[in-house]
């Protein structure tokens, strides 16, 4: 059996769920993947349950002789996915431009952030409930149905078809249906059903709105929120200081029956600040507590539209903010028709085909030759 990913060879930096999952889904596909662990890394790789069908070392990327054997396996790679916070891989001598592909030119450096690596909150701290905050949330609605199970795994099928392409010569049928396009992005959570993670009724959980410091507060202006991601201790004190709140005289959050204490603590207070007075706060610090935008903020404030990923040698087409960045573009019937069909098969209208009165093309002769 042929795998479209049959042959590439990928290393991935243990991280959490969005690098391994991005692992996952190469090593489904026929990728080699393997895992770079930490030594002592502790629950942050131990719990990831992302690792089907891949293998793992342990290097301890702060030494030289360790660090050499990523060098070395790196020549021999196809991709790797870095899921550090910006900076890491370059204080760690792994500057991807000036080391990374200087070894190895054809490799792809797939490197995973929270935040843009460009925009205000780069250097802070962040959890999902950051990153979806100052993004201009939206209710789930169709968004991991329709796009995020159904278009974005169809994308994703394609081009592994198309991958798979260019070294069996032949094309395929894609299938993607958006019951197991959403189901495979659930895999952490169902995985993870065993772990104290999710292994609570719905709603009672870490990560699914159960959790005090992982959650959204209103704030003193009414319609305005915050969100909490303060999952690990360090940012948890960090929120706790900004909060004001000392932590020897607070229930202490270990003790998931001190969740509904906790919650109202935390509303109460957060009830006393306005959104820009706790963003006067936050901004700047480790307690991964961001405000919750809205989409006409960000379009007014100028927050540019830009495509999923960016790629250093062949990036995307820009978002125009008048071609589908905020006011959805739009395309007329035929506009732009007869320029594609000169330009990919050198047709002219009259010679190869022409209109109908409702503007449906047609062949210009009657034996329906083009």
């Amino acid at each position: 059996m042929s795998l479209p990913l049959q042959g590439i060879r990928v290393l991935e930096l243990a991280g959490l769920a969005p690098g391994p999952f991005a692992g996952l889904l190469l090593a489904d596909y026929g990728a080699s993947v393997l895992r770079i662990d930490r030594p002592k890394a502790g629950v942050a790789v131990s719990a990831d349950h992302l690792a089907r069908h891949k293998s793992s070392i342990t290097l301890d990327l702060r030494d030289a002789r360790s660090k050499e054997i990523l060098l070395r396996l790196l020549v021999a790679a196809d991709v790797l996915i870095d899921p550090f916070r910006p900076g890491v891989l370059e204080r760690l001598g792994l500057s991807p431009t000036e080391v990374l592909l200087k070894r190895n030119p054809r490799l792809i450096v797939a490197r995973m952030t929270g935040f843009r690596r460009d925009g205000k909150y780069r250097d802070m701290a962040g959890h999902d409930i950051n990153y979806i905050a100052v993004s201009g949330p939206f209710a789930p609605a169709n968004i991991l149905g329709d796009f995020g199970g159904g278009g974005a795994m169809c994308f994703l099928g394609i081009l592994l078809a198309l991958i798979s392409r260019s070294h069996t010569g032949r094309g395929q049928i894609v299938e993607a249906n958006m019951v197991d396009g959403s189901a495979y992005l659930a895999t952490m959570p169902r995985l993870a059903r065993q772990t104290p993670m999710w292994d609570k009724p719905r709603g009672t959980n870490l990560l699914d709105g159960g959790c005090p410091y992982y959650d959204t507060y209103e704030t003193k202006d009414a319609g305005k929120y915050f969100a909490v991601g303060a999952l690990e201790p360090q940012f948890y004190a960090a929120l706790m200081k900004g909060l004001e709140l000392d932590p020897k005289t607070t229930p202490k959050r270990e003790d998931r029956a001190n969740w509904p204490a906790l919650r109202e603590l935390f509303t109460r207070r957060f009830k006393e600040k306005t959104r820009a007075e706790w963003e006067a706060i936050f901004d700047g610090t480790d307690a991964c507590a961001t405000p919750v935008l809205e989409q006409g903020e960000l379009q007014a404030a100028g927050h540019e539209q830009r495509p999923a990923v960016h790629l250093s040698k062949t990036p995307a087409l820009p978002i125009k903010s008048d071609e589908g960045g905020w006011t959805g573009g739009g395309l007329a019937p035929n506009e732009g028709g007869e320029e594609t069909l000169r330009a990919w098969v050198g047709w002219e209208p009259s010679k190869n085909y022409h209109l109908r009165e409702d503007g449906a093309f047609v062949t210009a002769d009657d034996k329906a030759k083009l």
